[in-house]
């Protein structure tokens, strides 16, 4: 049987659960203006694949499409998705409440 050699286990870096807040870099609605950057929102359903996020405020595919639930999904290993908290110290890099 042949052995495989690795640095780290093979799996997610972070186990997202539904009620997780996280942070997502998305298209979104701030002061009556679209821009992109990090909004926070809530987990609402986990696979073994993918993550849905829900927000307060309205969001937009990047083709220019409003999402009308409000929710987006993302790959459990896209960096695009992270638990609240862990963004790095990049100067004046505004969050927003959901």
């Amino acid at each position: 049987m042949a052995q495989f050699a690795f640095m780290r286990s093979p799996g997610a870096e972070h186990a997202y659960e539904v009620g997780d807040t996280v942070e997502v870099y998305c298209d979104h609605e701030k002061s009556s203006e679209r821009v992109r950057g990090w909004l926070k929102g809530i987990v609402v359903q986990v696979d073994s694949k993918m993550v849905a996020v829900q927000f307060r405020t309205n969001v937009y595919l990047t083709d220019g499409w409003m999402v009308p639930d409000r929710i987006l999904w993302y790959p459990v290993t896209s960096e695009h998705i992270r638990p609240q908290g862990t963004q790095k110290k990049l100067g004046n890099k505004e969050i927003l409440e959901y």
